[in-house]
C-alpha cells in the first residue's frame, strides 16, 4: 500500500480521541473516590486490576477474531458498551462494583484497541510506520492528557457523577463515528483477511516479538503506579486540589503525545531499536525521581520527563509491531498481543504499586517501578541483538 487511506484514518482517529478523553476523565479521580469509600492500597490496586485482567483474557481473541471476520464489527460495539460502562459507573456506590464495572471496561477495551491498531497498520503505507502510528497514538495521548484537566475541573464545579456522564458522551460520539463512516466489513481488505493466522506458538517464540511485547509491558507497569499513586501522593503529602492532580497526569501524557509525530518521523530514518532503548532509560530515571520529590515542581520535572521518555520510545516499539504484523500477514493478533503486555503491566503496576504502599511506603512504589523498566529495557537490548530467522508463513 502506497497511500493512506486519510477517510479510514481520521474516522479512527476522531472516533478514539472522544472514547479516550471520557476515559481520562474518569479514571484518574477514581483512586481518590475509592479511598473516600474506605479503599486500602491494594482494593484501589483492584480496580485498575480488574480492568486490565478482563482485558487481557479476551484480548487474544477479539485480535484473532478481528483477523479473521473484519475489524468494523467488533469496533462499533465497542463504543456502545464503553457508553453503557460510563452510566454503570454512576450507580457505582462500593469498592466491589467499582471493582466490577471495571471488569466489564476491561472486556470493552478488548473489543475496541488491538482491533483499531490493527486496523491502522492495515492501511499504514510501506516505510511509514513510524510517522502513521506516531500520529495516530497522539488521539490517544491527546485524550488522555486533556481527560484528566477536563476531569477535575468537571469534578470541582459539578461533582464526580458529571465526570461519568462525560465519559459516556464522548463514548456515543466515538460510536456514532465509527457506525457511520468506517465502510462496511465486506469492504475492507487487508493481508490474511479470513486466512488461517500463525498459531500464538510460533508467534511468542519469535524473539523480537517478545522483545517488543516485554519492553511494553514494563513502560505500562511504569504507567499502572503513576495512574493509580501519584494523586495518592500528590494529595497526602502536597495537598493538591483534583484539578492540579488533573494536570499532572495530563501534563506527562501529553509531552508523550506531542513528541510522538517528530520521533515517529525520526523512527523512519534512524534505528528504531536504539529509540526505544533510550526511551526506556529516560522512563527509568523519569519514574525513580518521583522516590525523592520534595515539592510540587520536582513532580512536574517527573512526570514531564517520563513523558518525554514515552515519546521516543513508543512510535518506534509500534512501528516495529506494524512491521511484524505485515510480515506474519497476522495485524490483529501482534496488536492483540501488544495490548496484552499493556494489560499485564497495568494490573502488575496497580497491583504492585499498591503492596509497596501498604508494606513500606508509597513512594517505594516508584522506586519499583523504575527497577522494573531497567531491567526490562536491558532485556530488550539483549534479546534484539541476536539474530532470528523470520516467521515462516503456512
Amino acid at each position: 500500500m502506497n497511500k493512506l487511506d486519510k477517510k479510514i484514518f481520521g474516522t479512527l482517529f476522531f472516533s478514539i480521541f472522544a472514547a479516550v478523553t471520557g476515559v481520562g476523565i474518569v479514571v484518574p479521580l477514581l483512586p481518590i473516590y475509592a479511598r473516600d469509600m474506605g479503599a486500602s492500597g491494594v482494593y484501589i490496586g483492584l480496580i485498575f486490576g480488574s480492568f486490565s485482567l478482563s482485558r487481557t483474557f479476551l484480548l487474544p481473541y477479539f485480535g484473532r477474531q478481528s483477523d479473521l471476520k473484519g475489524r468494523k464489527r467488533f469496533i462499533v460495539p465497542g463504543f456502545f458498551a464503553y457508553a453503557l460502562i460510563s452510566v454503570a459507573f454512576v450507580f457505582s456506590t462500593t469498592v466491589n462494583s467499582l471493582i466490577v464495572v471495571r471488569f466489564f471496561h476491561g472486556i470493552a477495551s478488548a473489543m475496541l484497541m488491538p482491533v483499531i491498531q490493527a486496523y491502522i497498520g492495515d492501511i499504514t503505507p510501506q516505510g511509514r510506520e513510524g510517522i502513521t502510528m506516531g500520529l495516530f497514538n497522539m488521539s490517544m495521548f491527546l485524550g488522555l492528557s486533556l481527560g484528566p484537566l477536563l476531569g477535575g475541573i468537571i469534578k470541582d464545579h459539578l461533582g464526580l457523577q458529571a465526570s461519568f456522564l462525560c465519559m459516556g458522551v464522548l463514548a456515543l460520539i466515538g460510536f456514532c463515528l465509527s457506525l457511520w463512516l468506517l465502510p462496511p466489513t465486506s469492504a475492507e481488505r487487508f493481508p490474511g483477511f479470513r486466512n488461517t493466522p500463525i498459531s500464538w506458538k510460533i508467534l511468542l517464540g519469535d524473539r523480537q516479538l517478545t522483545a517488543l511485547l516485554i519492553f511494553r509491558f514494563a513502560y505500562v507497569v511504569c504507567i499502572g503506579i503513576i495512574w493509580g499513586f501519584i494523586p495518592l501522593l500528590a494529595d497526602r503529602e502536597f495537598g493538591a486540589s483534583s484539578s492540579l492532580i488533573g494536570v499532572l497526569i495530563m501534563l506527562g501524557v501529553m509531552v508523550s503525545g506531542l513528541f510522538h509525530v517528530p520521533m515517529g518521523l525520526m523512527a523512519d530514518r534512524i534505528s528504531k531499536k536504539m529509540m526505544v532503548i533510550a526511551g526506556g532509560i529516560v522512563v527509568s530515571y523519569a519514574i525513580f525521581s518521583f522516590k525523592w520529590a520534595g515539592q510540587v515542581q520536582d513532580l512536574v520535572f517527573a512526570t514531564a520527563l517520563f513523558g518525554l521518555g514515552g515519546g521516543i520510545s513508543m512510535p518506534a516499539l509500534m512501528a516495529l509491531a506494524v512491521l511484524k504484523g505485515s510480515q506474519t500477514r497476522s495485524m490483529g493478533s501482534i496488536m492483540a498481543l501488544m495490548t496484552v503486555a499493556h494489560s499485564l503491566g497495568m494490573l502488575v503496576g496497580s497491583l504492585l504499586g499498591g503492596v509497596m504502599m501498604d508494606l513500606f511506603q508509597l513512594r517505594w512504589a516508584f522506586a519499583t517501578g523504575a527497577v522494573v523498566m531497567a531491567v526490562c529495557t536491558a532485556w530488550f537490548l539483549l534479546a534484539t541483538t541476536s539474530r532470528q530467522p523470520p516467521i515462516r508463513l503456512s
